[in-house]
């Protein structure tokens, strides 16, 4: 059987990442603290979302979203929409908050304000988009083997998270004998494990020469581009079912508010380059396309 690649989408906006919300050093603490203060205009994801799902009806392909739950609130009608279209629902969590420090990698929050949040996340979700939700990607892909352990106990069947690649780590874990195919973890950790279990770990594509470089999308896509991308998802499909992400606001035309030199260099490259590059990939008649769901089911 033909080895697969999930089109994957995460759906958050400008100030959902690092520099604004979610992390240790962020401008804001949280997401409702940004709209306690912000009084500006902040849906920049509603329409390049809509491109993006004109584009995936073009290629007639379902992909899935990981949308952070939020979405649901402040963007009237879009997790309804994504649904309507007939694409997977799946979690990005509640704000897209980090939930272990990005240096040190240990918890920012308890592991039951984490099951909390995160079933509370899934329920937005759900009650959005008339779905199931059972997959989840953490937020900035920051995971632990403990969330691994509270997904699957919470009703999740799959987590798409694990980057193991030679310039970042993103994990609790050196990731040691982890490839870029979908693997049971062990309990506890994020290392394979000896049999399966409840939960599935779909991890991100990589290529190597000497070091294995990250693959699956996203910023290395908006700087680097489709050829190197594809590179590493055709290296990746040789090993099994693999994984592609991008996010709506990397094919965004207009400016975010952004407030440092450092955010206006990191997001310099996005917009129609971006969604050029997008539509390379998905054009690909090579890439037998699908959504993680069904990686899922291809691994039971």
């Amino acid at each position: 059987m033909k080895n697969k690649l999930a089109i994957t989408v995460d759906v958050e906006d400008w100030y959902h990442l690092p520099p604004f919300t979610g992390a240790p050093n962020s401008k804001f603490k949280d997401v409702p603290s940004f709209f306690k203060i912000w009084k500006y205009r902040y849906d920049y994801l509603t329409k390049p979302t809509f491109r993006i799902l004109d584009l995936l009806q073009q290629y007639r392909i379902t992909g899935t979203f990981f949308i952070v739950a939020d979405v649901a609130y402040y963007y009237s009608g879009l997790v309804e929409e994504i649904a309507r279209r007939g694409h997977e629902i799946a979690c990005h969590g509640l704000h897209h908050a980090c939930k272990i420090d990005p240096k040190t990698k240990k918890p920012l929050i308890p592991p039951d304000e984490f099951k909390q949040r995160t079933i509370l996340a899934k329920s937005i979700l759900e009650q959005a988009s008339g779905k199931k939700v059972i997959g989840y990607r953490a937020p900035n892909a920051y995971i632990a083997g403990w969330m691994i352990d509270i997904l699957e106990e919470i009703g999740f069947r799959y987590d798409s998270s694990v980057c193991v690649n030679s310039i970042y780590n993103k994990a609790d874990c050196s990731l040691k004998g982890i490839s870029s195919k979908p693997y049971y973890p062990k309990s506890g950790g994020l290392e394979p494990g000896n049999s399966k279990r409840g939960i599935l770990e779909i991890p991100w594509p990589y290529f190597s020469v000497l070091l294995k470089f990250p693959t699956a999308g996203g910023p290395a896509l908006r700087m680097l581009g489709a050829r190197y991308i594809k590179k590493g998802l055709k290296e990746s499909l040789m090993r099994g079912d693999t994984i592609f992400y991008f996010h709506p606001i990397d094919i965004s035309e207009e400016s975010f508010p952004l407030n440092s030199l450092t955010n206006k260099i990191f997001w310099m490259i996005k917009g129609n380059r971006v969604f050029a590059e997008i539509k390379e990939i998905l054009s690909d008649s090579e890439f037998a396309k699908t959504t993680c769901s069904e990686l899922l089911e291809k691994a039971l």
